[in-house]
Order: C-alpha cells, then structure tokens, then sequence
C-alpha cells in the first residue's frame, strides 16, 4: 500500500473545559474516499479545523506528505494541497462562473490583463471534466445552490489538491446533483 498523504496522530483538543477531541487519530492514503459520521458536537469540524490550519492541536499532530504540519491558517493548506468545501459556498454571487473558479489565479496575458478568453476555456474544459454544464460567463448567484456547490468542488480540483475535504457536501444538494456529486467523487478516487 501506498504511503499515506496525511495522517491525524493522537489529536487531543479542548475549548473552555469542553473536551471536543480525544486522542483522534486518522490515515488518509491515495485513492481512498472516508466519511467522518457523527451528532453535532462530535468533532468532526474540529477535526477538519486542525488539518487544515484554524486550530491548533492541544496534542498530538499532523503529517501531510511525510512531514509534520501546522498550518498557520487555512490559505497555507490549500497551497500545500489540503483543499476545503464548506457547506456554505465561498465564492462570488456576482461574479461569473469562469471568475469564480480561478478567483486569486487568473491567466493574464502579455501585457498582465486577465485573459478572460483562456478563462472561459479553462473554465468549461475543467467544468467538463466533472460533468458540469453551465455557461461560464454566467454570474453564480443566478445559479442553484446545488450548482454553486459542484462549482466550489470544481475549484478546489483545480487546484492540484492532494486532499479533499468536503464539510457535509450533500446538505444543499437535489438527489440529481448528489449523483453528480458521488461521480465527481468516484473520478477524483480514480486519478
């Protein structure tokens, strides 16, 4: 079996005397899909907030490709490769979709203006790899909720992520759209 690329060892957290993890531990190897199941107040987003930088454990630790981690804040695990999906979509209403897939990295071009051409076919080749049909000069907010969030899921792919992590995914999904979900997901456990 491969190596794994991120692994949670004996992860202790507490907030004001509220214990809210418990000697967690967890594996992640390539190609694997887990679900962490529980009632609220489990964890679960604790967990989440510790791998990718919001927390600090209060023991234990984190490797991410072999290496112990502790991330500053959430924008140094996604550039490490730990891509996040919240439920509630972090993305711009009023911008376009193509704008809102390569928000903070778009193609420019010789004279440093953003290349919306080489966006909008970035846009629909990433889109179409996901199985995703929508015009990507349309703004976002005219779209669904359950289109908005298979968006979000599509920028963080784009972004060469190594780890996915999807903070109840399903929540504003229509069962259509939980399919396409569950074939995004199936393609990115594949590659």
């Amino acid at each position: 079996m491969n190596a794994p690329v991120l692994e949670v060892h004996s992860v202790r957290k507490h907030f004001a005397g509220v214990r809210a993890l418990d000697g967690v531990s967890l594996s992640l190897h390539p190609g694997e899909v887990h679900a962490l199941v529980g009632e609220n107040g489990a964890g679960k987003s604790t967990l989440i907030k510790i791998i990718t930088g919001v927390h600090r454990p209060d023991e234990g630790d984190v490797r991410y490709l072999d290496e112990t981690v502790a991330f500053a804040r959430p924008r140094d695990a996604q550039a490490a490769g730990i891509s996040t999906i919240y439920q509630e979509i972090n993305l711009v209403p009023l911008r376009s979709v193509a704008a809102n897939l390569f928000l903070g990295r778009e193609p420019v071009n010789r004279i440093g203006l953003i290349d919306r051409r080489r966006m909008h076919r970035a846009a629909r080749e990433t889109l179409a790899r996901y199985g995703i049909t929508v015009d990507v000069r349309q703004r976002l907010g005219e779209l669904g909720l359950g289109v908005q969030q298979m968006i979000a899921v599509a920028r963080a792919l784009s972004m060469n992520a190594r780890v996915v992590i999807m903070d109840e995914p399903t929540s504003s999904l229509e069962p259509r759209e939980v399919d396409l979900l569950v074939g995004v997901v199936d393609v990115l456990r594949a590659q």
